[in-house]
């Protein structure tokens, strides 16, 4: 049987990689907000940016510093094989792979949606795939025993191109607040922008299966709001319309649920305007998309401020 994502972590960790790192986070100096919201039942989160620290911030399909776009292509080339079955042209197999890779994305990323205002999300697995079928014009295979049919293939070359690409780990205290927050009762979601290997690399390196024994004991299924599913990134309103559908049908009204998020205007200002309690994450200068103005504005500013995320935990009283 075909290694599922994590197993793919798994392996890739028994061997001497080396991958960017993230700098440490640095606070923003802001003054926590933590009256207590008595009526919150379930938390979901942004991933990257606040669950998990990420170099530049946010997960980026293209980096601004032509070198590192040139170091995740070539190390992904390598890993892969991808050399023999790409067509011969001048220049370097990256460059060439480059040219491939921003085509397929400038389609992706100006593709319709079925509803006014909302964002094309890019599936780095689908342009992945894309890119596979068309090496495999050329004679491309690779071990499907291990690594499985196209679809799951390029979740792993996905997954490989943009930990080379940039790096992540887990923010200070994740996953002691996740755990606390479940120990409370509270439920726990995902509304994120999210790529297919993204729960997989939550997972692993926030540890939740050494801590859990089991992955599917802390996010409740039915609040994960994932933009790679959806086809939508934010801020796209239909996102939101979804996560709130999704909480209805959990027995949850918007009001129950806070949503904790790095990027007031293009998150938690849709978050709000649906319903749904917010707090703002500024723990990480890095990530936080935030000013002075905004948090004056009273359409958007955040039902709270926070520095750490376990300050969550005394936010919904869950000890």
């Amino acid at each position: 049987m075909a290694q599922t994502l994590l197993e793919y972590l798994d392996a890739l960790d028994e061997r001497d990689l080396i991958w960017p790192q993230p700098p440490d986070p640095e606070p923003l100096r802001a003054k926590p907000t933590l009256k207590p919201l008595s009526d919150v039942r379930a938390v979901t989160w942004s991933v990257y940016g606040t669950l998990l620290t990420i170099q530049d911030g946010e997960l980026l399909h293209l980096h601004p510093e032509g070198v590192r776009n040139q170091v995740a292509l070539e190390k992904t080339i390598e890993e892969f094989n991808m050399w023999f079955s790409m067509s011969r042209k001048p220049g370097q197999p990256w460059e060439y792979m480059l040219q491939q890779y921003r085509g397929v994305f400038d389609r992706m990323r100006m593709a319709g949606t079925k509803r006014k205002g909302d964002f094309p999300h890019v599936n780095s697995s689908v342009l992945w795939q894309t890119l596979v079928a068309r090496l495999q014009q050329n004679e491309y295979t690779w071990d499907r025993a291990t690594f499985g049919d196209e679809e799951s293939y390029a979740d792993k070359v996905a997954c490989f191109f943009h930990a080379s690409l940039q790096g992540t780990k887990a923010a200070p205290e994740a996953a002691d607040t996740l755990l606390r927050l479940s120990q409370g009762g509270i439920c726990i979601g995902i509304l994120a922008e999210t790529q297919p290997f993204t729960m997989a690399q939550l997972i692993k390196q926030l540890d939740l299966r050494t801590r859990l024994g089991s992955s599917d004991s802390l996010f409740s299924p039915g609040l994960l709001t994932e933009s790679h599913r959806a086809g939508i990134r934010k801020p796209s309103p239909t996102l939101y319309a979804l996560a709130v559908r999704r909480a209805q049908k959990a027995g949850l009204q918007p009001h129950q649920v806070l949503h904790v998020g790095h990027d007031l205007g293009h998150d938690l200002r849709l978050a709000r305007e649906f319903g749904f309690c917010t707090a703002l994450y500024v723990g990480d200068r890095n990530s936080c998309r935030v000013d002075a103005q905004q948090l004056k504005d009273p359409d958007l500013k955040p039902d709270r401020l926070i520095t750490s995320l376990r300050q969550v935990v005394e936010i919904v009283g869950s000890f």
